[in-house]
């Protein structure tokens, strides 16, 4: 076969075979990868800024995590927690329970994704206040399953011709000062809705991603946090954080909202806690979380072992490697590459986040509005010249930077330069 038609081949037989609902960000096939780096079926090489969206905090196939997983397979694979229970579920959730913000008390339970942790998470809430309603917030994303999509605040893609969606849930304007949406506002804005829409006796709980992922990358102010705080203490309700995304070195803290010195009553986790093995987990306070009755929580393959045993090695990989020291270099690296990009490029609107949860925003720099178009080219000539990256936003004219924290200088460098050349080009189409 020709080699240079094996993605195109590939490409027309993923036409045929898989819905068109799927989006695929590129057009050629992974083969293998190590690290923070992919080679395709052609044999071209990758450097990836996407990190399988934020899974791969610890690197592809990361030898202590891919040894961990190889030995609970030589073991077995699945019994089902429900029905015969294993050590590492527990060894686990001790050590969430360990991690996870605030002194009180705390228990953990184990799903498969995100979403489905997130639902689990409102499940959780509303059984433990007896209340149904939930807030979230403008941009926030959440997940792609009924309740998720409802707390999800981007319409396009996420929600678009999917409804009706899930009743009592409520959406509060996000803080983004470049946008015109200042603290005070967003605060006011959620006490409005307990005054025109929902009677906060009513809310089980706020969920809040301390970083908006799919929304931009914006960081949700210490301010805003503690005030979200304040108010699920006066009124009942609990506080959720949402760290899928955010959680798990990602910021240069184990949890994100640690920035914020807040702590919240639930902690959604998921992505790079098991290095590419689908798990996510719920940790909160031990009365909360208590709140379900026997059965009411679960399934078939929350909490799998295989998975379990990939997050155990990646919780001594982070804490072995210092990765949450190497996050924060890692976006000061960025950071200084995209303040002097900054200065020669007057499309860069903003740079902003925590740790190496970085983005960096397009504008028009003569009107100021969304610039996607920019946001597009800049990611098409990095792949051209062998770095994935990511946008995001509701406007799409983010690009995000979600390379593995293991990535090794040599390659970090090449990145940051292939970075500086895309924003360049892009400048000059």
């Amino acid at each position: 076969m020709d080699r240079l038609s094996l993605n195109t081949e590939l490409q027309s037989r993923k036409e045929q075979a898989t819905p068109r609902g799927v989006g695929v960000l590129t057009k050629v096939f992974a083969a293998r990868a190590e690290n923070a780096e992919i080679w395709d079926v052609e044999g071209n090489r990758y450097i990836d800024f996407a990190g399988g969206i934020g899974v791969l905090a610890t690197g592809h196939c990361h030898p202590r995590v891919i040894a961990a997983a190889q030995a609970q397979l030589a073991k077995f694979t699945h019994t089902c927690w429900q029905v015969m229970p294993y050590p590492g579920y527990v060894e686990l959730a001790e050590k969430l329970n360990r991690l996870a913000p605030g002194s009180a008390p705390k228990k953990t339970a184990f799903f498969s994704t995100g979403a489905e942790g997130v639902e689990n998470a409102v499940k959780i809430a509303r059984v433990a206040t007896g209340r149904s309603g939930v807030v979230s917030f403008t941009g926030a994303f959440h997940g792609r399953t009924m309740m998720a999509m409802a707390l999800t605040g981007k319409v396009a893609p996420y929600k678009t011709g999917f409804g009706p969606f899930p009743a009592e849930v409520y959406h509060a304007p996000f803080p983004i000062e470049l946008h015109g949406t200042s603290v005070e506002q967003a605060i006011e804005g959620v006490e409005r809705l307990f005054k025109a829409d929902i009677d906060p006796a009513r809310v089980a709980a706020i969920i809040i991603e301390p970083v908006q992922g799919e929304g931009g990358f914006y960081v949700a102010p210490p301010a805003l946090l503690k005030r979200l705080r304040e108010l699920c203490d006066q009124h009942g309700m609990l506080l959720i954080a949402d760290e899928i995304q955010s959680g798990f070195a990602r910021t240069g803290r184990w949890f994100a909202i640690e920035h914020a010195s807040v702590v919240p009553d639930l902690v959604v986790t998921a992505k790079s806690l098991a290095g590419g093995f689908p798990l996510s987990a719920v940790t909160g306070r031990a009365d909360v979380m208590d709140a379900a009755a026997p059965g009411g929580l679960g399934g078939t393959y929350a909490g799998n072992p295989v998975a379990i045993a990939a997050a155990l090695a990646v919780i001594e990989v982070i804490e072995s490697e210092g990765l949450l020291d190497r996050a924060t270099h890692l976006g000061e690296r960025i950071r200084r590459l995209l303040a002097e990009a900054r200065a020669a490029h007057a499309q860069i609107a903003e740079v902003r986040g925590l740790g190496a949860m970085i983005g960096v925003e397009f504008a028009d720099p003569s009107s100021g509005a969304p610039d996607a178009e920019f946001a597009k080219r800049v990611q098409a000539r990095a792949f051209e010249s062998g770095l994935v990256l990511l946008t995001c936003g509701i406007h799409f004219n983010v690009i995000r930077f979600l390379m593995p924290l293991t990535i090794s200088d040599a390659v970090f460098d090449e990145a940051l330069q292939i970075l500086a050349q895309s924003i360049g080009a892009a400048a000059r189409a």
